[in-house]
């Protein structure tokens, strides 16, 4: 077990970079879900091995053996190991809980708080405008959805553009964008490396919103204009305090959206049915190779904690 536990806490090293290139070369959509889930998985997997870790550990000691109703510690030559790393491991996991915890909790109070600023003001089917003066505009997800927008940004930007930026947020309303992003934002707090993940996921994110718009209205020049109104707009004033899960098409890297908006769209209808070209072939196969190792290595490990219980039991493994 001591060797395979390690495998979920040093896999991210090679799968953080694989799931970068790889959704780089995907369309938006696509590469949202990549990166999410590959985040989600990795940090399951680093859960797993700490949590393992620590009891494996603990059930090496004859006084917490004897807590667990075993006959004896649980045997094996990797103590020296396993002894030490059980304390390390378990306040790890339990400073994890607590982020994780903590982030949640977090994000529901903002989003709270942001409902309750918009209800105090007026509604247009789906759309709050705030009476502020700084443009802002952004998705607010719950139940219904609402697209935020200050009096400002409307000022900013004529009639058309508006349709555009509108569309852009309620396409990550109707993707529920901000579980993607909260899901980033948990699964880095698990493991330091996963937060590499959260700049290329908001970038997919703000793209697939970017294409879903220009596909609503019809026009890329027009949705480009409008993101890259409102971006400009939005930086030359100091708006108010959104919440941090809340998506806003005036957020990430506007320049690089633009010119993907302006340029050739093939990026964005790249045929799903074909086959992948063989460099992204190769990628996508290290990548699954990373996350496979990585979720057989806590299940391994898992298998192997047991079985040496059942032994420590005075059973014998499969009766």
């Amino acid at each position: 077990m001591i060797f395979a536990v390690w495998l979920p806490l040093v896999m991210p090293l090679l799968a953080v970079p694989t799931a970068r290139r790889l959704a780089a070369s995907l369309p938006p959509r696509a590469a949202a879900w990549l990166l999410a889930g590959c985040a989600a998985a990795l940090a399951a997997c680093t859960a797993a091995a700490l949590g393992l870790l620590t009891v494996a550990g603990a059930l090496r000691l004859p006084p917490v053996a004897a807590f667990g109703h075993l006959e004896r510690a649980l045997p094996g030559g990797d103590a020296v190991v396993a002894v030490p790393a059980a304390p390390v491991a378990g306040a790890l996991l339990a400073c994890c809980a607590f982020a994780v915890a903590r982030r949640a909790l977090r994000h529901r109070a903002e989003l709270r708080a942001a409902r309750r600023a918009a209800d105090a003001h007026g509604l247009a089917g789906d759309l709050c405008v705030l009476p502020e003066a700084a443009p802002d505009a952004y998705a607010l997800p719950g139940r219904p959805g609402r697209v935020v927008v200050t009096a400002g940004m409307l000022r900013a930007l004529p009639p058309a553009e508006r349709e555009a930026l509108f569309a852009h947020e309620r396409a990550h309303l109707a993707g529920r964008h901000h579980l993607f992003l909260l899901a980033a934002e948990l699964a880095a707090v698990c493991h330091p490396l996963l937060r590499e993940l959260r700049s290329p996921l908001a970038y997919a994110l703000e793209r697939w919103a970017d294409e879903s718009a220009a596909a609503r209205v019809g026009d890329r020049q027009v949705t480009a204009r409008a993101i890259g109104r409102a971006a400009l707009a939005a930086r030359t004033h100091a708006a108010a305090p959104r919440p941090s899960a809340a998506p806003a098409a005036t957020t990430g890297p506007v320049p690089r959206r633009v010119a993907a908006l302006l340029g050739s769209d093939r990026a964005a209808d790249r045929p799903r049915g074909r086959s992948l070209p063989g460099g992204r072939r190769l990628i996508a196969a290290a990548l699954l190779a990373c996350v496979t190792f990585s979720a057989a290595g806590a299940v391994d490990a898992a298998a192997d904690l047991h079985q040496t219980v059942e032994t420590a039991q005075g059973e014998q493994p499969g009766r």
